[in-house]
């Protein structure tokens, strides 16, 4: 058994993957490499055949296109690694990654889950046709107290999970930011990885169920947003073709237009209340909240020029009696007057940078590759 197994799930990734295979294998760790093709029609399968002979590598293949999930899942069933780390096909390791890992894996006895964070990079021509690439310090910013590393408690997780009904995020939703025990993983009623966003259902079930969770609170891997992401069509606003992509419906009573990873949060918020009914008690998903958010989203669709008047004039009036008394809610909700005030805001910055706080545009960088070396060379890993 390896110690790592690294599943890279890929659609279309050919001129991003290369980047972040070399990035992986260039590592001196004890791995494997699990690679699931599904059904790639591009440039893709040959990137791949050049790593073919590397025995650390497991190349899979459907012939159809198949959903996220499933697809997921083809890499999973494959690894045999003690520990599982999913990367997307535009994303990469920085050096020194899995010394990192197997430093707080030895300084705790085997953990469940380590959750870090990332860097957040925008390749060029992913969103509004910016030539820039840009990147966030921070992919995610964690609550004060969550600065050092340190094990989380069972109580403070399970309030994390509470706090989801309410959306308020806590922990960042992407796999690529937690390693994961595959003991732990199999803990998951159902498997690990389920639609219709399989890795915000794993990571809350995990944190539900894993026994020992650690934190570390250093950047020691980057989340790519490129022209063929799912990140590319939500910042694009053109969210459709990016459930399309992935093969996913997020259809439920109630659901509004708008956000639709909101409206995948819902979903996968179904499922854990029918999957931990007693652990949950009496938390349900917060109807007002979510009402809050999806007006938001509309404003903000308004603004950048991709729904017209009309439209958001549309949306308000499908809202129910009690879904305008949720919104007026948003009288007593400081996280509203924040949105609110960001929205309202004038600013010279690009449609990228008003809709994700924080980025920054680095003009002499052309790729995630480059990127790395750049923030490697920076913080003295290179």
């Amino acid at each position: 058994m390896k110690r790592f197994s690294v599943l890279l799930p890929t659609r279309n990734g050919g001129p991003f993957i290369d980047n972040c295979i070399r990035s992986i294998l260039n590592e001196d760790a004890d791995l494997e490499l699990v690679i699931s093709d599904n059904a790639n029609t591009d440039e893709t399968p040959a990137v791949l055949e050049r790593w073919r002979a590397d025995r650390r590598v497991k190349i899979l293949r459907f012939d159809e296109p198949r959903p996220v999930s499933e697809n997921w899942n083809h890499a999973l069933g494959a690894a045999s690694g003690e520990y599982l780390l999913m990367m997307g096909d535009d994303d990469c390791i920085l050096p020194g990654y899995f010394k990192r890992m197997e430093s707080v894996i030895a300084r705790h006895d085997h953990p469940d889950c380590i959750l870090y964070n990332a860097f957040s990079y925008v390749a060029p021509g992913s969103i509004d046709r910016d030539e820039n690439s840009y990147y966030a310090e921070r992919h995610f910013c964690y609550e004060p107290g969550l600065d050092h590393e340190m094990v989380l408690p069972a109580a403070m997780r399970k309030a994390m999970v509470r706090d989801m009904f309410r959306f308020q995020v806590r922990i960042p939703l992407n796999m690529q930011t937690t390693l994961v025990r595959r003991q732990a993983g199999n803990l998951v009623p159902g498997g690990l990885f389920q639609p219709p966003f399989p890795d915000h259902f794993a990571l809350n079930c995990l944190l539900m169920l894993a026994h020992k969770w650690i934190f570390v609170p250093e950047q020691i891997v980057t989340i790519g947003v490129s022209p063929k992401s799912f990140g590319h069509y939500i910042y694009s606003n053109n969210q459709a073709r990016g459930l399309s992509y992935l093969g996913i419906k997020a259809q439920f009573p109630g659901r509004l237009n708008g956000n639709e990873l909101l409206n995948g949060m819902h979903v996968w918020l179904n499922m854990l209340e029918h999957a931990f009914p007693a652990e949950l008690g009496n938390t349900s998903i917060d109807r007002g909240g979510y009402v809050r958010r999806q007006a938001y989203a509309w404003l903000m669709q308004r603004k950048l020029g991709s729904i017209s008047t009309g439209q958001l004039m549309s949306n308000f009036r499908q809202l129910s009696p009690r879904d305008w008394r949720g919104l007026a809610c948003s009288v007593f909700d400081h996280q509203s007057w924040r949105r609110l005030t960001r929205l309202l805001e004038f600013s010279a910055k690009s449609k990228m940078e008003k809709q994700w706080y924080g980025l920054r545009p680095l003009p002499h960088i052309r790729n995630i590759a480059e990127f790395a070396a750049w923030a490697a060379n920076r913080n003295g890993k290179s």
